[in-house]
């Protein structure tokens, strides 16, 4: 067993998550599948293999990819007009976490 009860104790308290016992039992034993198998992956010779850059391989002829295009959005001001507390290009929002 790779991962505690403590362990998804912590990152259920840092999700802000509540747990019953059965739930940390079995998100435990899920995480500690999923750590095996990437153990099990990491023993894979991949000396052989080039890194990928991309996924999709591109080329000049490649119609399927689109050139990127910057659009600009100029509506900073139409948001600040309905916030309490602007400061542009921001705004103060109320605090929602508690920890």
């Amino acid at each position: 067993m790779k991962i505690s009860r403590e362990d998804v104790l912590k990152v259920a308290a840092l999700a802000n998550l509540e747990l019953s016992h059965e739930e940390v039992d079995t998100y435990r034993s899920h995480l500690d599948d999923i750590l095996t198998y990437i153990d099990k992956l990491n023993e894979i010779d991949t000396s052989g293999v080039e890194p990928l850059t991309q996924v999709v391989a591109a080329s000049a002829d490649d119609s399927s990819l689109r050139e990127d295009v910057i659009v600009r959005a100029d509506i900073i001001a139409e948001v600040l007009q309905g916030a309490p507390d602007p400061e542009a290009p921001y705004f103060r929002v109320p605090r929602v976490i508690e920890k």
